[in-house]
């Protein structure tokens, strides 16, 4: 089972972050929460890793309509998109297969909302 969708680019490591940042925005996603991995693992455990950001995207509709079908459905929230950077100039920026994911649970009106999210994360990124 696949549970991401991604893209590799050439592009500078910030400015594929600044972009994928306006494509949320684009598709009615908002970033509300930035993980810097490599920043966290440096100062907590003394870990060099490469650049790596976790975006914590949301859709402020489609996440209260999720809610209302799934109370629990809170611990696959917000939407991660990733952008990692993979050296020598390639950027890869993947997010969760929401459809994938939810399907399991077997209630269809979820299903439904979760491949629309999907389609729009997968147009998100194709664009890039």
């Amino acid at each position: 089972m696949n549970y991401y969708t991604s893209k590799t680019i050439t592009g500078e490591y910030q400015a594929v972050i600044d972009q994928v940042t306006t494509g949320l925005k684009e598709i009615g996603f908002g970033v509300l929460t930035t993980i810097d991995v490599r920043k966290t693992l440096k100062e907590k455990i003394d870990v060099d890793f490469k650049p790596y950001v976790i975006l914590g995207a949301c859709n402020p509709h489609f996440a209260s309509k999720a809610l209302l079908l799934e109370d629990k459905l809170g611990v696959l929230l917000p939407c991660n998109v990733l952008v990692i950077d993979q050296g020598d100039g390639l950027i890869e920026v993947a997010a969760m297969d929401a459809s994938a994911m939810i399907g399991a649970l077997g209630n269809e009106k979820l299903t439904n909302l979760a491949l629309e999210v999907s389609q729009r994360m997968e147009k998100m990124i194709s664009s890039l």
